[in-house]
């Protein structure tokens, strides 16, 4: 029987992207985003929790995340999860990170809420069309209120994909 290992988030960055590149020169990013989730407690008040994400972004994704994610923006992530291990130096423990392996990356925020400065509207999957294009034709049109309909909002969205799987 087939599995799945899907993850989709929608949060804000924590802080700034960190990317470093492998020695062989793959780009590579780390971002941490923060989703909310909004319930009503036994006392019957409304309670805030967030939960911080850690996010391993690619190739092109992590070259886009360098370029245009900013603290506090917010983005849309799909991917799936990853775990690794590692020996931890003092302890000698195997110590354990899940992590999400992106594979989307679809730029939410506009300007004013730490997008990168400019406005845009801008979806990024890191496939060959964004080499192509050079991956920052990003819409610059005013960001669109609300009430748009999402198929409008997606028509002008720029599309990249991950090519390999990491």
């Amino acid at each position: 029987m087939k599995s799945v290992n899907k993850v989709i988030l929608i949060g804000n960055l924590g802080k700034d992207p960190e990317v470093k590149h492998t020695p062989q020169g793959t780009p590579v990013a780390k971002i941490t985003l923060a989703t909310n989730e909004r319930f009503k407690g036994k006392d019957g008040q409304w309670q805030d929790r967030t939960e911080w994400h850690n996010v391993v972004l690619w190739q092109r994704l992590a070259e886009i995340a360098g370029e245009y994610l900013k603290k506090g923006g917010k983005v849309y992530i799909e991917g799936r999860l990853q775990t690794r291990s590692w020996d931890d130096k003092q302890t000698g423990q195997k110590k354990y990170m899940t992590e999400v392996v992106a594979n989307d990356l679809v730029l939410l925020g506009g300007r004013g809420e730490g997008g990168g400065g400019g406005d845009y509207a801008g979806s990024s999957r890191g496939s060959s069309s964004s080499s192509s294009a050079g991956g920052n034709n990003f819409d610059q049109s005013a960001p669109e209120p609300e009430h748009v309909p999402a198929a409008v909002l997606r028509s002008r969205m720029r599309i990249f994909r991950s090519k390999g799987a990491h």
